[in-house]
């Protein structure tokens, strides 16, 4: 079956970077667009950044432009998003999905002190 899994959040200071994993398997991976999402405590989920499935184009969510970069590596089944200069917005759980199935990853914590 699809299985997503995510890696790489922690606590970092205001300031500082992460970069997070997910990888996929039970999926041909290069052939899917694939997404990022964020859950901050008693929000809602939001999209926070997507990839085409080549990788040729991206999108982000207005608050993280400039700061966070999506990217993939089709030979290794694997996601990667670059949090640079984060902030305590930031802080929230993050998912991958794919776009076009219903499948979610566990999900990582990201928390930035301030």
């Amino acid at each position: 079956q699809v299985q997503l899994v995510e890696s790489g959040g922690g606590l970092v200071q205001s300031g500082g970077s992460l970069r997070l994993s997910c990888a996929a398997s039970g999926i041909i991976f290069r052939l899917n667009a694939m997404d990022w999402y964020r859950q901050a405590p008693g929000k809602e989920r939001e999209l926070v950044a997507g990839i085409t499935a080549g990788g040729s184009r991206t999108k982000y969510l207005d608050s993280v432009k400039g700061r966070f970069t999506i990217s993939r590596d089709n030979a290794k089944n694997t996601l990667y998003l670059q949090m640079n200069s984060l902030n305590s917005e930031d802080t929230a759980v993050y998912y991958c999905k794919t776009r076009d199935l219903e499948v979610w990853g566990q999900g990582t914590l990201v928390t930035v002190s301030s």
